[in-house]
């Protein structure tokens, strides 16, 4: 039986000004797919992600979540959601990391899980603290808790920050280089995490520049280039001999 299919995006398109940044993506994630995006800087890479958060708007294209198509209206002459109650729901069945954590610098860690699941899903709190402990205990930073983000190193706070997605329950998971603000020696802790979710089989789109990430963990590989997909296979394939020129340079310039 095929695996379901979490994410379907299709001919997005963005610019900025007159920039344009994605020129036609497209590209279906299934249940337990985990999908490196790799390319240069200025590829595109993130600002394709924040379409299909919503963060950015696309000007064209179609993105469907686990099913359920978004839909867009013209305002003004751009298209915008039509329905903001449709943009929450969907952004809750869409975890997102970010390279700079994001986390409330006001609450604790716990606090910070919770907040979501409490007052988004207006779930009951005793349940979610639970939930939220539970996590924080699989990311490793259960002892941590209590603290605030300032009292944690980089590391532990991107991992908090996964836990607070995952609190979310989303059926796709996206990273948006989430080891790219990390001192070196933080790196791993963070990978682990990661690589323990993609063997659970969680459905997740990671723009990485890990490239042992995307070669070990990733079961698909896209290599982005000026706003397009350049290359996308499975990472034996790309990593083997595979891929564009552009492909093969890439990875010749962060080593193999």
């Amino acid at each position: 039986m095929a695996a379901a299919t979490r994410l379907s995006v299709r001919n997005i398109h963005k610019s900025f000004g007159a920039h344009e940044v994605l020129r036609g993506i497209s590209l279906d994630a299934h249940d337990g797919d985990v999908i490196s995006l790799l390319g240069a800087s200025g590829s595109g890479k993130s600002t394709f992600l924040r379409c299909i958060n919503l963060l950015e708007i696309a000007d064209q294209g179609e993105i469907v979540v686990d099913g359920e198509r978004i839909e867009m209206t013209m305002k003004n002459g751009h298209a915008v959601p039509a329905s903001r109650k449709q943009v929450d729901r969907i952004r809750a069945e869409l975890g997102m990391v970010f390279q700079s954590f994001n986390l409330w610098s006001h609450m604790t860690i716990l606090d910070n899980v919770i907040e979501g699941p409490v007052h988004v899903l207006k779930r009951p709190r005793a349940e979610c603290i639970a939930e939220a402990e539970a996590l924080l205990e699989k990311v490793g930073i259960a002892e941590k808790r209590h603290a605030y983000p300032a009292h944690l190193s980089g590391g532990q706070q991107q991992r908090a920050a996964i836990a607070r997605a995952l609190a979310m329950k989303p059926k796709v998971m996206l990273f948006d280089e989430p080891t790219s603000a990390l001192d070196p020696e933080l790196v791993g802790e963070v990978l682990r995490v990661m690589r323990s979710l993609a063997e659970e089989g969680m459905t997740m789109l990671v723009v990485t520049h890990e490239m042992g990430f995307a070669r070990n963990v990733s079961n698909r590989v896209i290599f982005m280039r000026s706003g397009e997909i350049d290359s996308d296979g499975p990472p034996e394939e790309l990593f083997g001999k595979g891929g564009s020129p552009a492909f093969r340079q890439f990875i010749g310039t962060f080593g193999k």
